[in-house]
């Protein structure tokens, strides 16, 4: 595996790390055990300078650096070329380089006739090699290429094996073609090449088919995945490198990773998603929340008995875990599956009225899939085992906004606590952040702990948007104590009410006996 994060993928839009924090995204990769790690262009800014700097200090156990540039220009020989100079001074054992192979490039982009392309390409290849650098030659868009000339396209690798390359690398750089082609096009190079160099794969994603096209090279002879954690990149991304893992280590049964590694998928895709402050996708494949996530009735009570039924892959081989989703789809098995969990004790009938009353609840507007917690307070109150938060006497927020433009929000609450009245008065920057101060400070004396509550996600959908203002509101948030995360929902015509009881459950949810801490989030 060879991996193209913090070079080919922070070329996608909105994306950005600092030197600082590319270094824990190669101490992520590493850890997972990939090949290479592709590190970017050791001269191209300050902040690179910064970071192969602060790499070269660095020790990996598993994966080597690779460092990235091209081919040496027109008019300069590949020994006075400054990008190629700069390889070959760098630590990076590996030294990738990238050169044309379409006649199309070679007419409209760099204006070089075909046979001086052919010496520009062997000139930059054994120059690196003579400096006693490991070389991956990049052949870009090789497989538009391949479809315009074969025969110059198989010219052009030939031109980097014979040089010394040890691996060359087929791009689909455009992401323009279906894996039929892909495998055409690997398999003509594997019966030239394939005896002497390892073959690369290095797909883009603008047809939805980098990961399939990744496989299709693999299963024609491809021996090196090129791509990068969780697919991103320019325009729609590479290859996704997690689901390529995956595939060939489940699904054609071969080694991507270092024996034992492959555990460690769903932690290293997250961390590199949260390093670059992305939500992990719920969708992905393998590692996302929803990959092993079952809400149909029967498809949960099917997993119960034998998981292969509706699972290609035992969860915890990636890292994952299976979710058995509550929802009015939902069958009796996951209402003791989430009781069971909970610690709590459900008697004959219990399962089946609670199904009603989340039924009668997602009538309303509740959605408990993204809302754990809640449900399981649902679960408590059904069943007489909720520890009470508080009891709302009353609740008022006032908003008010000055002629100089100043906006003040009061927040009051009155409820009773332990037995005791309590009446609390705050201030915020808005309506739930008041109430949310205010709510804190008459509990705070019965309950402390609540003060290391934070809440870390707050989002509002509206379910009937035809009715406008008045249409029903439905609030999740997300709360964390700084080591497990737990949502939870409100919904009614009003966001302010809505808001509150969300709010109200993520803090009571934390007061709850339970016999361990669940992630509810």
């Amino acid at each position: 595996m060879y991996d193209a994060t913090l070079r080919d993928g922070m070329q996608g839009q909105g994306l950005s790390l600092t030197a600082a924090e590319k270094l824990r995204v190669a101490f992520e990769l590493d850890r997972l055990g990939v090949g290479v790690i592709e590190a970017g262009f050791p001269a191209s800014n300050p902040k690179e300078l910064e970071f192969f700097s602060l790499l070269q200090r660095e020790t990996l156990s598993t994966s080597t650096v690779a460092a990235f540039g091209m081919t040496r220009r027109r008019d300069v020989g590949a020994s006075d070329d400054p990008g190629l100079r700069v390889l070959a001074d760098s630590f990076a054992p590996i030294a990738t380089i990238v050169g044309k192979t379409w006649g199309l490039h070679l007419e409209k982009v760099v204006r070089v006739d075909r046979d001086e392309n052919l010496a520009i390409i062997a000139d930059s290849v054994a120059f690196l090699v003579a400096e006693g650098k490991r070389v991956t030659y990049d052949s870009e868009h090789f497989f538009d290429a391949y479809r315009d000339d074969p025969a110059y396209a198989l010219t052009c690798l030939r031109a980097a094996v014979e040089a010394g390359a040890e691996v060359i690398s087929l791009c689909d750089t455009n992401g323009s073609s279906l894996p039929f082609q892909i495998a055409d096009a690997t398999g003509a190079v594997y019966a030239e090449f394939g005896a002497h160099v390892r073959i690369a794969a290095h797909c883009h994603n603008d047809l939805e088919c980098g990961v399939a096209n990744s496989i299709a090279a693999v299963q024609a002879g491809a021996t090196q995945v090129q791509g990068t954690m969780n697919g991103i990149g320019e325009r729609t991304g590479n290859a996704n490198l997690t689901s390529v893992i995956g595939a060939i280590e489940v699904n054609l049964d071969r080694r991507a990773l270092p024996e034992g590694r492959l555990v460690r998928l769903t932690s290293v895709a997250h961390a590199v998603d949260e390093l670059l402050n992305r939500a992990p996708s719920a969708a992905q494949p393998f590692v996302g929340r929803n990959a092993f996530a079952h809400k149909g009735g029967l498809h949960i009570a099917a997993v119960r008995t034998d998981a292969s039924t509706f699972e290609h892959v035992d969860p915890s081989a990636v890292g994952n875990q299976r979710e058995l989703v509550i929802s009015e789809l939902a069958g009796r098995a996951t209402v003791l599956d989430k009781a069971d969990d909970a610690g709590i004790e459900l008697r004959p009938g219990q399962a089946e009225q609670i199904l009603e009353k989340v039924k009668e609840q997602e009538h309303q507007g509740f959605q408990y899939e993204a809302a754990d917690a809640s449900f399981e307070l649902l679960l408590r109150r059904e069943t007489g085992n909720y520890t009470t938060l508080c009891t709302l006497d009353s609740w008022r927020v006032i908003v008010e906004r000055r002629a100089d433009g100043v906006l003040v929000t009061e927040a009051t609450v009155k409820l009773l606590a332990a037995g005791e009245r309590v009446i609390r008065t705050a201030e915020g920057n808005g309506p739930v952040n008041a109430l949310d101060a205010a709510l804190r400070a008459a509990i705070s004396e019965v309950h402390p702990h609540v003060a290391d509550i934070e809440l870390v996600n707050f989002k509002v959908r509206i379910l009937d948007a035809e009715k406008g203002t008045g249409a029903i509101t439905r609030v999740l948030l997300d709360a964390s104590d700084g080591q497990d995360t737990w949502g939870t929902i409100g919904v009614s015509p009003n966001l302010i009410e809505a808001s509150w009881q969300a709010l109200v459950d993520s803090l009571a949810y934390a007061i709850q006996d339970r016999p361990h801490t669940a992630d509810a989030g």
